[in-house]
């Protein structure tokens, strides 16, 4: 109940307030907690392309809207925005092969209902909404005109490595329970965990640091590129007892340093300072949608061919 009286709430904002116009899809109106989408309509045509915007763990698209003006600033610069929920409702992983087909799913469906196909498409989010966007334009066949993430965690054989370091540090046996969570649902999703999945890893993983032949990466040497981080590693010691091992920037670094190195000039790292707040109560965290500076970022996305 309260998510949908946020819901309607952000309806009501975006349809008095700024003229945009919200709405829900279920591509199966048996079942309203997964599998469906939200849009927010340009407020004129002709639409210059169209905005999927993925998420982070645990969110729906009342968070994404309530967390950040990129739905709005991209609606207001001619991009039908698309926010998907995909099969395991706001729980799901993204990365994993049934989160792709769901995603493929969704946007194919927008794109069939609204004659999408000659336009642009951008896709972006907030992190593991993050790493499924840069998954999502690794696999696709038409590559998106550009791709951004914001502290997306891109290895998760390192993901994994982390969480368990930061349960054996645990003071006291007290880890976590994010932590324990992530290396239980690590485990599920990749079979069990890297010593001997390692290439269920590689294949899931957006970037994988020890996988030598850059597979996942490849497939992005000529796609625009950009990846949010804000590494305040003060915040991190003294609020999570977290250090640059288990921060997302570290991977972050070494992806675009690849895609460098590969050719790809178009991809880049922006760092941020003091920027990561989580709305409403404006509390400080360098993980955050915040961090990414929105009307600057869709007219990076509009620039891009």
């Amino acid at each position: 109940m309260p998510r949908t009286i946020t819901t309607l709430l952000a309806f009501f904002i975006l349809t008095n307030t700024y003229g945009q116009r919200l709405e829900k899809v279920f591509l199966d109106k048996r079942d309203t907690t997964r599998n469906c989408y939200t849009l927010i309509y340009p407020t004129t045509r002709p639409w210059k392309g169209y905005l999927v915007l993925v998420p982070g763990f645990g969110e729906a698209a009342s968070n994404v809207l309530q967390q950040t003006s990129l739905p709005l600033d991209a609606a207001r610069k001619g991009l039908l925005t698309i926010i998907p929920t995909l099969q395991q409702g706001t729980l799901s992983f993204g990365v994993d092969s049934a989160s792709q087909q769901a995603l493929r799913r969704i946007v194919s469906d927008v794109a069939s209902k609204h004659e999408l196909r000659n336009l642009r498409c951008y896709v972006g989010g907030f992190s593991i909404g993050g790493s499924t966007a840069i998954k999502f334009a690794e696999l696709a066949t038409r590559k998106p005109a550009a791709v951004f993430a914001i502290d997306p965690p891109l290895d998760f054989e390192r993901f994994y490595d982390s969480a368990q370091r930061d349960i054996r540090l645990a003071a006291g046996g007290q880890a976590s329970a994010e932590n324990v969570y992530m290396v239980d649902r690590i485990k599920q999703e990749m079979g069990g965990p890297p010593q001997t999945a390692r290439q269920q890893y590689y294949r899931f993983s957006p970037y994988s640091f020890s996988d030598t032949s850059q597979a996942a990466i490849k497939s992005l040497l000529h796609v625009p590129l950009r990846l949010y981080s804000e590494p305040d590693i003060r915040w991190w010691l003294s609020q999570r007892r977290a250090d640059f091992t288990s921060m997302n920037v570290t991977m972050c670094s070494a992806m675009i340093n690849e895609l460098n190195r590969l050719g790809n000039s178009q991809a880049t790292l922006v760092i941020t300072q003091d920027k990561g707040y989580r709305k409403p109560t404006n509390q400080r965290h360098p993980h955050a949608w915040s961090i990414a500076d929105s009307g600057e970022l869709v007219e990076w996305l509009l620039q891009q061919r």
